[in-house]
C-alpha cells in the first residue's frame, strides 16, 4: 500500500487541538493542494478563507453551534461554492449570468467544494496535522456570510479545522464494502447489513466512551435527520440561498 492510500484510509476526526501553530509552508501546501483538485468546466467554483484571529475563531464557534475545537485549532478554514467570478466571467463577456437560476448550480458548487476539501484534508494529514471537517458553518449562514462579508454567489459550505491533534480518537468503523460499493446496479437489501453494522457501532462506541454510550448507527443517523430537528438546526439555508442570488428557478417552466 502507498503512502497516499496509507493516509486516506487512515483518516480520523479530531475535536482536541495542541496549541500548536501550522507553519506557513505547511499552510500553503495545504491550500495548493485544495486549489489543484478537478472542477466543473474548470471553473474552480470553490473560495476558501482562513480564520486564524481567536476572536474571529471564537465568534465562529458559536455561529457554527458553540463547537470548542473551532477555538482550539490553530487554523479554521472555510470552503465556499463561489459563483462570483463567473458573474465576473459574464460581465466581462458582455453574457447574461443565468446559472443561479439552475438548481444544478448547487450540485456544481458543492461537488467542486467537497473535492477541494478532500484534498485539504488529505494534504493536511499527509503532514501530520489533525482535521474535522465543520458542516455547522450552515447552521447561522445569514451572519457567517455578513461575517466574512461574502459577496452575492457566494455561500459557506463547509469548516475545517487543522491543526496538532492534542488526543487520537481512532478510527471509526466504516459500512461493509457492499453497503458502499455496488456493481452495476443500485442494491437496495441493505437492512441486515445495517443491522450487523449497528452491532460493530454501538461496541466501538460503548469502548471509546468507556461505557457512558453504546448508541448504534440507525439510532445516531435516523434521530439526527428526523425533521424536527434537522429543521431546527439548519433553518436559514433556504433564504442564504435567495439572499446569495440562488433562486433555482426550473428554467423549462420559465420559457
Amino acid at each position: 500500500m502507498n503512502e497516499v492510500i496509507k493516509t486516506l484510509t487512515n483518516h480520523r476526526s479530531f475535536r482536541q487541538y495542541l496549541n500548536t501553530p501550522v507553519n506557513k509552508k505547511e499552510l500553503d501546501a495545504i491550500i495548493h493542494a485544495a486549489q489543484s483538485g478537478p472542477s466543473w468546466i474548470h471553473g474552480q467554483q470553490v473560495s476558501v478563507i482562513i480564520v486564524k484571529d481567536s476572536a474571529r475563531k471564537k465568534r465562529l464557534a458559536e455561529l457554527c453551534g458553540h463547537q470548542d475545537h473551532i477555538n482550539q485549532a490553530p487554523v479554521f478554514l472555510i470552503f465556499c461554492a463561489d459563483f462570483h467570478r463567473a458573474k465576473l466571467a459574464s460581465e466581462i463577456e458582455g453574457v447574461s449570468f443565468e446559472v443561479a437560476d439552475d438548481a444544478d448550480s448547487l450540485l456544481v458548487g458543492a461537488a467542486d467544494v467537497g473535492i477541494a476539501l478532500a484534498n485539504a484534508i488529505a494534504a493536511a494529514e499527509s503532514l501530520g496535522l489533525g482535521t474535522v471537517p465543520i458542516g455547522g458553518i450552515r447552521r447561522s449562514p445569514l451572519e457567517v456570510i455578513e461575517f466574512l462579508q461574502l459577496p452575492k454567489y457566494v455561500i459557506p459550505i463547509s469548516g475545517l479545522c487543522i491543526g496538532y491533534g492534542g488526543n487520537d480518537p481512532g478510527l471509526n468503523p466504516r459500512l461493509p464494502k457492499e453497503a458502499f460499493y455496488h456493481e452495476e446496479t443500485y442494491n437496495e437489501n441493505q437492512m441486515d447489513m445495517l443491522q450487523h453494522y449497528n452491532e460493530t457501532m454501538a461496541e466501538h462506541r460503548n469502548k471509546t466512551t468507556n461505557g457512558k454510550s453504546d448508541a448504534n448507527w440507525t439510532e445516531r443517523i435516523a434521530g439526527f435527520y428526523s425533521r424536527s430537528h434537522y429543521n431546527n438546526a439548519y433553518p436559514d439555508v433556504p433564504r442564504m440561498l435567495q439572499q446569495q442570488g440562488f433562486t433555482c428557478k426550473d428554467m423549462k417552466d420559465e420559457s
